[in-house]
């Protein structure tokens, strides 16, 4: 009944858009990272670019077999930014 923690788009044009192993547990759920917001707190594999821009093309967090829990359990984080 956890049906909803996992979607996949194997029709999308990008598809998919990081490297993983085992592309039947790539998730598209969170397509575009809501944690990306939370800068250095979010918990993924991410770096900075000489620019400054954050770079998470080398996370797979949000994309992986764990990806809804580790995103619900920042996403308070995330709507925090929302009452500043």
């Amino acid at each position: 009944m956890e049906h909803y923690k996992f979607f996949q788009n194997r029709e999308c044009e990008y598809f998919p858009c990081h490297d993983m192993e085992h592309l039947e547990e790539f998730n598209c759920l969170f397509c575009y990272c809501p944690l990306y917001g939370l800068k250095d707190q979010c918990g993924g594999n991410f770096r900075y670019t000489k620019k400054g821009v954050k770079d998470c093309s080398h996370c797979l967090l949000p994309h992986g077999k764990c990806g809804y829990e580790h995103v619900m359990g920042h996403i308070k984080g995330v709507l925090e930014l929302g009452e500043r």
